[in-house]
């Protein structure tokens, strides 16, 4: 099982799983990136769906507390190649905090500490161009191209994954500057079948349809839907089954929209049920 990002659309992630445990289905292991790491790696802490849907209704605002006009600017200057001044980014430093604190209630402090399933989840550092996994289980046969970060908070890791570049601040560890890890691997389909899985559900989203009456939120969503799946292809391709979730224009911080994506999840599972289990059997 494994995510794509997206923002407050994320939580549909959780629905997809509550859908699966509902119906018999069981995770071995589990990745994601972004909002998709989120969710991933409260999880693999052992974090029931339906907890982690409580816990993003309760933090969401907190940690999302940012205007859709730097998202638009954000991306506009992604687009433009504009420079950007880093110290007006939004700091990403409360959910580093909050993560960690849930941890600690699961008596975890480094992802090493995760005993429940494997967990993957990618982030790219700006300094090297390199991709770089952070994980409580490093695979036997490892990526030429990829190194393996297991000492490292759960705090840090989600952050780093997180940081979508030209919104959030970058993240700084040791010697490292991470971003999002979407920048190269948008649906981490290859880490987690190396953890020894036999069948990966690949989940993302549909990009949302724009046109004359849409606003530039829709615009920098649908820009964005196509950069992640242009990035994802190769992955997709590489998975047993993709789960395709529509949240009807939910935007990235859209927080009153939160309860509906997770009922979109759930519902994307039980309306592909079947073919998900001929799939898995």
């Amino acid at each position: 099982m494994l995510y794509q990002d997206g923002g407050i659309r994320g939580i549909a992630h959780a629905g997809v799983l509550k859908a699966l445990e509902d119906n018999g289905i069981s995770i071995e292991a589990i990745g994601g990136t972004s909002s998709g790491g989120l969710i991933a790696a409260l999880y693999a802490m052992g974090y029931s769906p339906y907890y982690i849907y409580v816990l993003f209704k309760r933090y969401a605002k907190e940690i999302t507390e940012l205007d859709s006009g730097m998202i638009i600017s954000g991306v506009g200057n992604l687009m433009l190649n504009k420079k950007m001044n880093v110290s007006g980014l939004k700091n990403l430093a409360p959910l580093e905090k909050a993560y960690d604190m849930l941890a600690l209630k699961k008596g975890i402090k480094s992802i090493s500490d995760i005993q429940n399933i494997p967990l993957v989840i990618p982030t790219v550092d700006v300094l090297d161009s390199k991709e770089y996994v952070f994980t409580n289980h490093v695979p036997e046969i490892k990526s030429e191209n990829i190194s393996y970060i297991t000492d490292i908070s759960v705090g840090k890791v989600v952050r780093a994954s997180s940081s979508f570049p030209g919104v959030f601040c970058p993240c700084y560890y040791q010697e490292h500057i991470f971003l999002d890890g979407g920048a190269l691997d948008n649906i981490p389909v290859i880490e987690v079948k190396k953890q020894g899985v036999d069948k990966v559900i690949a989940v993302n989203f549909k990009a949302d349809d724009v046109n004359e009456k849409s606003n530039m939120m829709d615009i920098a969503m649908r820009t964005l839907d196509i950069m992640g799946n242009k990035i994802s292809e190769k992955s997709l391709k590489k998975s047993d089954y993709i789960l395709t979730v529509s949240t009807d224009k939910t935007g990235l911080l859209d927080v009153e929209k939160l309860d509906n994506c997770y009922k979109y999840g759930y519902q994307a599972v039980i309306q592909n049920l079947e073919e998900i289990k001929k799939i898995l059997s």
